[in-house]
C-alpha cells in the first residue's frame, strides 16, 4: 500500500503525540489549577444555519483543572452564557419568511481532557506557554423564550411544535487554546470551544408546524410569527432536525496554580 506525505505527517505526528504523552507520565508538573474566564457566547442552529457571527452574548465561567504532567490534564468547568437568535438576521428568504426568534439562559457542566503541544511546567523559564487541544462531555440545561406585545413565553410550555422535549441535553466539547505563565502561580488561558447538542431544541425549533393551530392564541401567534398567509401551513416544514444545534464560547481567564510536589525518600545507610 503507498502512502502520500500527508499520510505519513499524520501517522509520524499521531505516533509522535502518543510517544510524548506516555514519556512524561512519571514526571513532575502534577497539581490542581482553579479559575475563571469571561468572553463571548454564540449559538449555532435552526435560526443560524450558516454560522454567521450575528448574536454573540455574554458567557462566564469556573474551571478545575488536574495536571498530570507536563502534557495531560483533566478539566472539570462550570459556564453560562447568553444564547438567541433570530430568522431578521437572515438573508435567505425562507428564514425571513419563517420570522421565528428566541433567547435563552444557558448554563453547563462539562469534563473534558486536554493534551498540551509543548511540555508546560509551571514557574519555568523555557517551558511556560503551550497551545493545547481538548475533548469531552457537557451536560447543560436551557429554556428557549420570545417576547410578544412586551411579554416574555417560554416557549415549550406553548408547544409551538406539538413537542414536550427536555430542558436538559448533553453534548461533545471539543475545541483548542493556549495558556501561559503569568508567574509562577497565575496563568492566564485563551481558548474556542464548541458542543455539538445531542438534541436540536435549543431555539424551539426543529421539526414541522403543528397540524393542527395551537387553540391558545399566544401559542398560535408564536408557531407561526410570518407575516404571509401562505406561509407555515400546518405540517409544513418549520426546522430541519436533521442537524443538532450547537454553542460555541470564546473566552480569557485566569488561574491559580496549587503544586503537590512530592518529599524525596529519607535516606538511610544499608548494611
Amino acid at each position: 500500500m503507498r502512502y502520500t506525505s500527508l499520510d505519513h505527517i499524520f501517522r509520524y505526528g499521531f505516533l509522535l503525540g502518543i510517544c510524548l504523552t506516555f514519556s512524561t507520565l512519571g514526571t513532575a508538573q502534577k497539581g490542581v489549577e482553579v479559575g475563571a474566564h469571561v468572553g463571548l457566547a454564540h449559538y449555532f442552529g435552526d435560526l443560524n444555519p450558516t454560522f454567521a457571527i450575528s448574536d454573540p452574548n455574554l458567557h462566564l465561567g469556573l474551571k478545575f483543572r488536574r495536571n498530570f504532567n507536563e502534557r495531560v490534564c483533566a478539566a472539570v468547568g462550570l459556564e453560562y452564557g447568553k444564547l438567541s437568535g433570530s430568522d431578521s438576521n437572515s438573508f435567505n428568504s425562507f428564514e425571513r419568511s419563517r420570522n421565528l426568534d428566541f433567547r435563552t439562559n444557558y448554563v453547563e457542566a462539562n469534563f473534558t481532557l486536554e493534551f498540551n503541544f509543548f511540555p508546560y511546567i509551571h514557574g519555568s523559564e523555557d517551558y511556560n506557554y503551550t497551545p493545547y487541544l481538548f475533548g469531552g462531555f457537557s451536560v447543560g440545561r436551557y429554556n428557549p423564550q420570545a417576547e410578544l406585545n412586551g411579554e416574555t413565553h417560554a416557549l415549550r410550555e406553548l408547544a409551538t411544535e406539538q413537542t414536550v422535549y427536555s430542558l436538559v441535553s448533553g453534548g461533545l466539547v471539543y475545541g483548542f487554546g493556549v495558556k501561559w505563565d503569568v508567574n509562577r502561580d497565575f496563568s492566564i488561558n485563551v481558548d474556542l470551544s464548541g458542543r455539538r447538542l445531542f438534541d436540536d431544541f435549543i431555539d424551539d425549533v426543529s421539526g414541522n408546524y403543528p397540524n393542527n393551530i395551537p387553540s391558545d392564541p399566544i401559542a398560535a401567534v408564536l408557531s407561526n410569527r410570518s407575516e404571509d398567509t401562505n406561509f407555515g401551513l400546518p405540517g409544513t416544514q418549520r426546522g430541519d432536525g436533521r442537524n443538532r444545534d450547537s454553542v460555541y464560547f470564546l473566552s480569557i481567564g485566569i488561574l491559580r496554580y496549587f503544586s503537590t510536589l512530592s518529599c524525596p525518600p529519607i535516606s538511610r545507610n544499608v548494611f
